[in-house]
């Protein structure tokens, strides 16, 4: 979730100018505002606008990106966010390349994070998730899924 150690190395540079450009966007006055759908910024990055209502755990899958990092934004409601390393997952869905997406079957562990309004995760590649999970119950949730490209 945060950055990984290769050796004394960060693995990703969680300040390159696509990050940057992300949490730039993240700012703004009017994410509650914005129209559904996905918006191309500067530097390759991607925001999706998302409205639904929270899932029942049992209902979603975990998933990995391989091109993408995911930064989840929760503009309004809450939501859970399961999060495990993807090592050693089963597959469910093999991987998509037009959609940069992977299932998997659920893991016997995971951590799982709570997001309320103004939170953000980030996720790399290597991290599995399981994002829309309700919290206490199902409410209604506005977030931005911003996909910042591997670099």
């Amino acid at each position: 979730m945060i950055a990984l150690r290769n050796g004394s190395e960060y693995r990703y540079d969680y300040t390159s100018p696509g990050f940057r450009t992300a949490f730039e966007f993240l700012k703004r006055n009017d994410l509650a505002d914005l129209p559904l759908g996905w918006l191309e910024l500067d530097n390759d990055v991607r925001a999706s606008v998302q409205r639904y209502t929270s899932f029942l755990w049992d209902e979603n899958k975990f998933e990995a990106h391989e091109d993408y990092f995911d930064i989840q934004y929760i503009v309004k409601g809450s939501e859970v966010c399961g999060v495990c390393s993807r090592d050693g997952l089963s597959v469910a869905v093999p991987y998509d390349k037009d959609s940069d997406i992977v299932f998997f079957a659920e893991p016997e562990h995971c951590s799982k994070v709570y997001l309320a309004e103004g939170d953000f995760i980030i996720l790399s590649p290597e991290d599995a998730h399981k994002p829309r999970c309700m919290a206490d119950r199902q409410i209604e949730v506005g977030k931005i899924v911003l996909k910042v490209p591997v670099r």
